[in-house]
């Protein structure tokens, strides 16, 4: 074959100039967008992609000890309709309308008559009316149709006709709105805390104390139009936040707040507080605090104050323990010393200090010091600390400190106390005659409630004073991922012989006939403990108002014999009578039969109130199952198995941590709409054991 090269070269320059030239026009071109065309093109950008929007995390739940959803994330859905058509001389905008108008036409009846199914507050008609007043005005865009629908109801109107054909086609859409749930209602609620209602910023309590933890990390999405549709278009998925467990016991908890409160109507307090602890580990297992609310003859008593973390209270004769414990450490009296009380007066340095019998004469005799504190006397034990300590004030201080008494510890709360336990100047510009004999016996001294159930729940742990603790672990579906451990505050607050003297002391205020904290014992067991009744200062700082106010109290451990628990009630009331033995004790006791009998009595979700939800939260995407029919959800973590059983209509019910190992309906059986369903579960540790 001859190459003819007169007329193939020629072809193949001019080819190649065209694709040159059609090269330099397309750089030329972009060139010049860049350069000249910029704005333009940033316009149509922004209009085809919307501005970056955050995904919300799923904030982390709070559980009890006993493995109760105290708080949850549960999300709930605003139902709306967007009338807005953007572009009405736009062709596809105008086949978005006709299709809209197509689907409403044909599917408008049957989409009403189920919303009026779903959502009762309103007829199918009613519905078909608020609507189409809607669709008449093409500039209505967040039109509400429902508000507050749980998650079941919203799965049931998005499966509704007309609704089933998506939001693009239809302009119905829901709007999720993060919500916190309590199961138990206001039980705790301020050691829980609470969130404003936007369910973004924690106000108090543990949702505070762990914000960062419980909050996650919001993830970042946005939305742009590829081939004539919107899309959603995820950036960075968020992470969901993690579970706090508590120390909180349901069963626990629930008793004394009802103990309590029915006591507080009874003699018509101002403030009430409980505070249980564990002895061994310092788990606060119940802490409840009561204000009184309302007005005469319509009173209610509700959680508005931590006060037994927050609120400084003069502490009355349960210091006085504290006291007896600093004069036997440091050797100047035993158990086998007396004191003269006489007629219940005796004057200290020019001014009268008073038994509480002393209108009746006192006791008109000398009192042994285990007698000092079974009869709670005044002039008893101010006598011993002022006649041993007036000279040298700072060496009786330094043994409260030495036993803990005044040691500040932190605990994750807002706005905690912290205990002033006063200390003497060199110069004595701080100190009177009779402060000594008055801060002896629980006055000039302020210290929150919990601070003295610490100290008292040292006795009972052999010397050992740990922290209160509120949290035990930190989970991520059920697998922990960090433990807080056991903190000790001192590791010895006395010597053994001091402590077996206190314990065997305040075992006879309790069990010995004569002793005032009588009310507080128990049949089945021993409980060691002490009395306090201090008269307190008014809002207006006076102690001679009329009717006078009182703090009553009654702390202790039990059972004696291997303290497990401690416990502290405290009532702020006006006027007489005012005992910390008779109206604190019968609380104290009823309580620690309760906790010691605790499974006999009831099941825990008793305590819950009739609004109480114990679904867990939703998650985002269901998983398809066998219409109708409960799956097998065992050894599956909570999230995947909610994905499973809400589409099914079920109510789920959870109780423990980890995965599941026991479910209630068994797999196979046919799903019946609202029935309730129990899930058990476990610790891979717990399996272990097994």
């Amino acid at each position: 074959m001859n190459f003819d090269s007169k007329h193939i070269i020629p072809r193949y320059t001019f080819v190649i100039i065209v694709l040159t030239l059609v090269g330099l026009a397309v750089i030329g071109s972009a060139g010049y967008q860049m350069l000249f065309q910029n704005d333009y093109w940033e316009t149509v950008r922004k209009r085809l992609a919307s501005r970056q929007k955050e995904i919300p995390a799923v904030r982390g739940n709070i559980y009890s000890a006993d493995g109760q959803l105290l708080v949850g994330s549960m999300p709930i859905y605003d139902l709306r309709m967007d009338f807005v058509i953007k572009d009405p001389d736009s062709a596809a905008e105008q086949r978005l309308r006709i299709r809209r108008d197509t689907l409403w036409r044909n599917e408008a009846d049957s989409f009403c008559i189920g919303l009026s199914q779903i959502f009762p507050q309103h007829t199918a008609k009613e519905y078909k009316e608020m609507i189409e007043k809607g669709r008449q005005k093409a500039h209505r865009r967040n039109f509400l149709i429902a508000r507050g629908a749980s998650y079941i109801q919203y799965k049931e109107a998005m499966r509704l006709p007309y609704a089933r054909h998506g939001a693009i086609a239809t302009g119905f859409y829901a709007e999720e709105i993060p919500q916190r749930q309590k199961p138990y209602g206001n039980m705790a609620t301020r050691t829980l805390g609470s969130l404003l209602p936007a369910c973004d910023s924690a106000m108090n309590g543990l949702e505070l104390a762990f914000d960062s933890i419980l909050r996650g990390v919001n993830g970042k999405r946005h939305r742009e139009k590829v081939r004539r549709q919107w899309m959603d278009r995820t950036d960075v998925e968020p992470v969901n936040g993690l579970d706090v467990i508590s120390t909180i016991d349901v069963g626990m908890q629930d008793a004394a707040e009802k103990i309590l409160v029915r006591k507080l109507h009874e003699v018509n307090a101002e403030v009430g507080v409980v505070v249980l602890m564990e002895v061994a580990t310092g788990d606060v297992k119940a802490i409840v605090n009561m204000t009184r609310l309302g007005t005469p003859g319509r009173y209610y008593y509700a959680e508005v104050k931590n006060n037994a973390i927050t609120d400084l209270w003069e502490p009355g004769s349960t210091f006085k323990t504290a006291s007896m414990m600093v004069a036997l450490e440091d050797g100047v009296v035993t158990r086998d010393d007396w004191v003269e009380v006489g007629n219940g007066q005796y004057l200290m340095h020019g001014r009268v200090m008073k038994d509480h019998n002393w209108r009746k004469g006192g006791y008109g005799r000398a009192i042994s010091v285990d007698e000092c504190l079974m009869f709670s006397s005044n002039v008893g034990v101010s006598r011993i600390i002022d006649e041993h300590y007036f000279q040298h004030p700072e060496k009786y201080v330094d043994g409260l400190y030495r036993e803990g008494v005044g040691v500040p510890f932190t605990l994750p709360f807002k706005g905690q106390g912290f205990p002033k336990v006063r200390r003497p100047k060199p110069d004595g510009s701080n100190w009177s005659k009779t402060a000594l004999a008055w801060m002896s016996i629980g006055y000039e001294t302020q210290i929150p409630p919990i601070y003295t159930v610490t100290f008292y729940n040292a006795i009972a742990n052999k010397g050992r004073m740990v922290k209160p603790r509120f949290v035990r672990e930190i989970q991520k579906n059920g697998e922990t991922l960090k433990e807080f451990p056991v903190e000790v505050v001192k590791e010895h607050i006395c010597s053994d012989r001091t402590l077996k003297d206190i314990h065997a002391i305040l075992e006879r205020v309790v069990n010995d006939p004569t002793g005032l904290g009588k009310k507080a014992g128990c049949k089945q067991f021993k409980v060691c403990g002490k009395t306090g009744t201090a008269q307190v200062a008014d809002e207006h700082g006076s102690y001679h108002g009329s009717p006078a106010r009182y703090m009553v109290s009654f702390c202790g451990f039990y059972p004696s014999e291997a303290p497990k628990y401690s416990c502290i009630v405290c009532i702020k009331k006006s006027g007489l009578p005012a005992s910390g033995g008779g109206q604190c004790g019968p609380v104290f006791s009823e309580l620690a039969q309760y906790v010691m009998a605790k499974g006999v009595f009831r099941e825990a979700s008793e305590a819950a109130d009739s609004t109480s939800v114990f679904e867990i939260p939703e998650a985002k995407e269901a998983i398809p199952v066998e219409k109708g029919v409960v799956p097998d959800v065992k050894d599956l973590g909570v999230r995947d198995a909610v994905k499973l059983l809400e589409p099914l209509g079920l109510k789920i019910k959870v109780i423990g941590q980890g995965r599941i190992y026991w479910q209630s309906i068994p797999a196979g059986t046919k799903a019946i709409k609202g029935q309730t369903i129990t899930l058990e579960l476990r610790m891979k540790s717990e399996n272990k054991k097994q």
